[in-house]
Parts: structure tokens; sequence; C-alpha cells
């Protein structure tokens, strides 16, 4: 005969929500009493099902993470990590990849994650009418990309900050026509690229260097855009002697076409990327660290404790470190280049 949550409940003399928290290390259950409902558990050789669990507590035990392009780098670290801490807790993923316009607004006008899960992650930020629809789900929300957003947790960088300290070190060095490698064909609302290019902007302001357009280009944020993106630049009247590329992965592109020019870096070229990916380490690298990991597991750390936490006062915004990590791929512009 199949032990129930209801047989352990009646047996701890506690109710079947009580087994439920104390099975599943919720908080809300003494040591003592969930000790006890341990130990009757065992005895009765009860085994936890995800369905007598959501009955009991009324949850699904299913957290919504939806995700613009479940392929790329950023995003992919994001989900993993914030998987992992979800999973740990007990609860599954439904993911969802808006990667067309066609998947996007269907998602949003039917919102099939309503009654399916107990919270929702989004790694893409949504027009007015899409957040407005995410908060009618009545369910906790958070994010890793954009700025503040009324009803979520938002888990980020200071963009501007992280660009502006990787375009400085640039002019510190001593280079005066310092291009840029943007993304201005990311997701929808995207507002990384235009914050990293305001700062780009500015620090180039602020040191008197006027701001030639044809040092520019759009990089799609790929190693693929990031090459074609360097064979721009270098087809410029006055190419660029260092590039600061707003991603890791659109820098590497930018090193791989250098070395196809038979372009030394540092010595021709220096480049300086944002993120720290993986692979920044072995490339030599100079970038912008950012917590890529460390920002999707505190973002699923958030709203499991808004779960936990209900009457809690949620935190709206958490802004994780940077850190500026020097490596081989910069230096002062050679002297025999061009200035």
């Amino acid at each position: 005969m199949t032990v129930s949550i209801t047989d352990v409940a009646r047996a701890a003399g506690v109710s079947a929500s009580t087994v439920s928290r104390a099975l599943r290390g919720r908080p809300g259950v003494s040591e003592e009493v969930r000790a006890q409902i341990t130990a009757v558990a065992a005895q009765l050789g009860y085994i936890a099902s995800q369905s007598a669990s959501s009955l009991a507590s009324g949850r699904t035990f299913t957290i919504g993470v939806v995700v613009p392009y479940v392929g790329r780098w950023f995003f992919g670290t994001v989900l993993d990590a914030a998987e992992q801490v979800f999973s740990a807790a007990g609860y599954d993923v439904l993911l969802y990849n808006l990667g067309s316009p066609e998947a996007r607004k269907r998602f949003f006008t039917k919102l099939p994650v309503r009654k399916r899960v107990d919270a929702v992650l989004s790694l893409l930020i949504p027009e007015a009418e899409e957040a407005a629809a995410l908060r009618s789900l009545g369910v906790p929300l958070a994010t890793t990309v954009g700025g503040p957003l009324p009803g979520f947790t938002v888990v980020g960088i200071d963009d501007r900050a992280g660009a502006e300290s990787a375009v400085r070190h640039l002019v510190n060095l001593g280079h005066r026509r310092i291009g840029m490698i943007s993304g201005t064909s990311g997701p929808l609302h995207w507002t990384t690229p235009i914050d990293r290019r305001q700062a780009y902007l500015d620090v180039l302001a602020d040191a008197g260097i006027e701001h030639d357009p044809a040092l520019e280009a759009d990089g799609d944020y790929t190693v693929q855009g990031g090459e074609r993106a360097m064979i721009e630049l270098l087809a410029a009247s006055r190419p660029p002697t260092a590039v600061f590329a707003q991603s890791d992965e659109m820098a590497m592109g930018a090193l791989r076409a250098l070395r196809r020019h038979r372009l030394k870096v540092p010595e021709d070229v220096s480049v300086v990327g944002f993120d720290d990916h993986e692979l920044a380490d072995v490339m030599g690298l100079t970038t912008i660290a950012q917590p890529v990991a460390g920002e999707g597991a505190e973002a699923a750390r958030l709203l499991l404790r808004q779960l936990d936490e209900p009457d809690a006062e949620p935190s709206r915004h958490v802004q994780m470190p940077l850190r500026f990590v020097l490596r081989e791929t910069t230096a002062p512009p050679n002297p025999r280049g061009p200035q």
C-alpha cells in the first residue's frame, strides 16, 4: 500500500503542508518538528511525489524562464546557473525561447505560463504591455537584463561604468584613434549597447578626442559579427590603433580578423572586451569581468526567497560588481603607426 503525505501528516500530528515544507527544507518549520516528520516519513517508507507536494502547498514547483536567444553564451550561462539553484531547491524549469518576433507575440498573447509556474525569470526586456502581462500572472518576477522595472527584481550591472573603464584604459595608454564594435541589432529594447556606446562617447569627450563615426561598427554580439566589424574598421581611411568591443565574443572575432590581416595584437592594435567569457583568459583578452553566472544564480535565489517569504519586501534592484582584468591584448600605441 502506497503511503501518502496525508498519512505522514496524520502520524506526525501536523498538517500536510507542514510535511511538504519540512521534507523540502522550506522555512517555517522548527528543527524539532522537521526531525520528527523526517523520522515518521522514513518509518512509514514515504516517498515524496511532486503532485502530492503541489496539492499540499498550492505550488507547481516549476519556474518559467523566458529567453531571447537560448544559444548565446550570455543567456546560456545565466540560464545554466539559475537552473542549478532552482533544481537544488526542488524546482523544475519550463523554458520558453522567444528568438523570433512570431514566437514572442504568440507567447505574450497566450501566456502559456499562467497557472503552470510559481515564478518567472525573464532574460529579455519586455515592452510595457508585455511587462503588464507578466505582472498579471501574480507570481514573483525577476530579470538579469535592463534597468529598474516595476514589479520585477532586477539583477544586473552598471554597463556605463564598465564601458567607461574599458575605454579609459585605452585612453590612458595613449590611444587617440579608438574604435568601437557594438551590437545595435540585439534583442528588442535591450539597453546594453546604448549605455555602453554612451560611455564610449563620454570618455572620448572627456579626453578631448573628437568622435569619428567611421570608427564604429556593428558586430551583432557574435564572434562572426565581431570579425566583420573589425574588417570594416580596418578599411577606414585612418584605422584605429585600439578597439573597444562591447562583448568578449565580438572581441574574439576582432582578434581573428587582425590575425588574418597579419596585424599583431597589441603591437599594431589593442583590443579590450567586456564580460570575461570563459575563453577570454585562454586568449589573453583584456576585458571587463561581470559575474554572468552569479547574476543568474542571484536572480534565482531572490525568486525562491519571494516564494518562501511572500510577506517580505522583495529586492527590486541588485547591482553586481564589475572588475577590470588586464591581460595581453592592450598596450600603448605603436609610435610608428597612425595616431
